[in-house]
């Protein structure tokens, strides 16, 4: 098998593709042969040392594929099964790999698998927020960050779906007509307008009760700005960088604001749990409330090009990597 391997923190030129000799999976273990491989804006993180790992690693977090062997203690999996996954242990930048079965979905036949790959950590993240983090009400306003990329793409869709209705800010504006096809009613480049501004009209001064922030260090007290009494920012990502101390009296005592910070783990730790997402997450591609356009493919031996395109912002959506 080949795999990409990081021996050091760095830039993209740190990604090595290398010869690797898998072993047999463990007892609650299955053998993965990768069709599609989730290209996602976190293993940049992993890859520079945001994230700390211990090296030399794998990395990617998020993949789909046809299983071709199985552990001892394996009963609810069985060789040929289409499944895919997201989360850790890392390593799916690769042809093979072995995963445990805990956080191992089965993947629909309606369901392709470059599909499936780019919706294991973009789509389950968007339920745990909609559904978990701040569970949304019908006619609700709420703002999204970023809503061109990957997970804003899935967002408003499925934030539309629910009933809400959806803001959603780019970085320019080529970016405006993509995220108008996905579902959302107002979009704003931050880059040209005040967003805070822009929101507070549209909501008629009183602000949003929910902004969904993953670009981070930019957006971070603007997001608070923009929230209603009691209001809540959820603050998922750090696209523009690490988040900077925030000042409590002023800037979340005055509204009772509360201020959360997310991740897949806390949401889909058990097999319940990630079986209830996936299932809500496939029914909503499925019957095309949310549907998936690929932007971009990459060969595994372009790695590199990948992570430069995605620190470089030229990646405007869902988008992956071919064994």
């Amino acid at each position: 098998m080949k795999a990409i391997i990081i021996s050091k923190n760095g830039g993209p030129e740190v990604l090595e593709l290398k010869d690797i000799s898998l072993e047999q999976p463990k007892a609650d273990e299955v053998t993965i042969e990768h069709k599609a491989i989730g290209l996602n804006y976190i293993d940049t993180y992993h890859r520079s040392g945001l994230y700390p790992l211990k090296l030399p690693t794998g990395i990617g977090a998020e993949g789909a594929g046809i299983i071709t062997e199985i552990g001892s203690n394996i009963k609810d999996f069985k060789i040929g099964d289409r499944v895919a996954y997201a989360g850790a242990p890392l390593g799916s930048y690769s042809t093979h790999r072995n995963y445990p079965t805990k956080n191992l979905i089965k993947v629909p036949d309606n369901i392709d698998f470059e599909i499936a790959a780019t919706l294991m950590t973009k789509g389950l993240t968007t339920f745990y927020l909609l559904h978990k983090t701040y569970p949304v009400k019908i006619g609700e306003t709420v703002l999204f960050h970023a809503a061109a990329g990957g997970v804003g793409q899935i967002f408003g869709q499925w934030a539309k779906s629910l009933g809400c209705e959806v803001i959603g800010t780019v970085g320019s504006d080529d970016k405006i007509e993509k995220a108008k096809n996905n579902g959302y009613d107002h979009i704003i480049n931050y880059n040209k307008e005040n967003f805070v501004k822009k929101v507070l009209e549209i909501s008629g001064g009183k602000g949003v009760p929910v902004v969904y922030d993953g670009v981070g260090k930019s957006t971070l007290e603007g997001s608070l700005e923009c929230l209603s009494v009691r209001g809540m920012l959820v603050s998922f990502g750090n696209a523009s960088g690490p988040l900077p101390d925030i000042n409590v009296p002023k800037l979340i005592q005055p509204k009772g604001l509360y201020l959360t910070r997310p991740s897949m783990q806390q949401y889909l730790s058990t097999k319940e749990e990630i079986n209830e997402a996936s299932k809500i997450l496939f029914e909503k591609v499925g019957s095309r409330k949310v549907k998936i356009e690929i932007f971009k493919k990459y060969k595994i031996e372009n790695a590199v090009d990948a992570h430069k395109d995605l620190e470089g912002r030229k990646i405007l959506g869902p988008a992956i990597i071919v064994p």
